[in-house]
This record gives structure tokens, C-alpha cells and sequence, in this order.
């Protein structure tokens, strides 16, 4: 059996990144993100903040975000997290004491499963 493998990468605390991050698996954010996000997992750790146009599949703010996300498959602001700006998600959690300022709309799931199709690489198919 062979392991999917995953990649982790972090923007640190007092780091600072500005521009475009396209990116597989998860982004840690401890330190400042500007610009544009392109990915999978997005985690905005309590010091961290993001004022950036986001398209992940799932995106967490325990810290602060700003800007336009689409989640394809949902957003959670857990309580020490503040979200501003326009939402598109296929799910939204807010936890008691979370803060959510923005525009939002719900994806439907036929959508959901156009995008996935849609950014998904061909691969071939094999009938034993």
C-alpha cells in the first residue's frame, strides 16, 4: 500500500510573504500573507494574519482574515478568529466568540463537484 504523501508548509511568526502561493496540501500561517492563495488546506494560527484573495478547498481562522476566500468545502473561524470580506463556502462554522463581517454565499454541491472535475488532472481510466 502506498502513502499519499503530504506537504506542510508554514509562514512563521515575523515572517512576512506578499505575491501569489500556489501550494499542495496544508499552509500553516503564523506570520502576515498578502497577495493571492491558491490550494488545499489553509490554517490562520491565532498570531497569523492573511489580507488575501483565497481559493482553497478548506481554509481555518483562529487568527485574522481579509479579503475573498472561496472554500470549496468549508470554512471554520474557531473563537479567537475574525473573518472580513466576501465568502464563498461549501460549509461555515463559526464558534462561540468568532467573528464573521462578510458577504456569504453557500456553494452548492453540484458545484462543489464541477470544480473538483474541473481542476482535477485527467487521469486514465483502467478496466480490469
Amino acid at each position: 500500500m502506498t502513502r499519499k504523501k503530504t506537504h506542510l508548509s508554514i509562514v512563521d511568526d515575523g515572517f512576512s510573504v506578499e505575491g501569489t502561493i500556489e501550494f499542495t496540501g496544508e499552509l500553516l500561517i503564523r506570520g502576515r500573507v498578502g497577495g493571492k492563495v491558491k490550494g488545499e488546506i489553509v490554517t490562520i494560527a491565532e498570531e497569523g494574519a492573511a489580507n488575501a484573495d483565497m481559493k482553497v478547498h478548506r481554509l481555518t481562522v483562529s487568527g485574522r482574515f481579509d479579503g475573498d476566500v472561496h472554500a470549496t468545502e468549508e470554512l471554520v473561524v474557531l473563537s479567537t478568529g475574525r473573518c472580513d470580506g466576501r465568502v464563498q463556502c461549501g460549509n461555515l462554522v463559526v464558534h462561540e466568540g468568532g467573528q464573521l463581517n462578510a458577504d456569504v454565499r453557500q456553494i452548492d454541491r453540484q458545484e462543489v463537484f464541477r470544480e473538483k472535475k474541473l481542476s482535477s488532472p485527467a487521469k486514465p481510466v483502467i478496466d480490469l
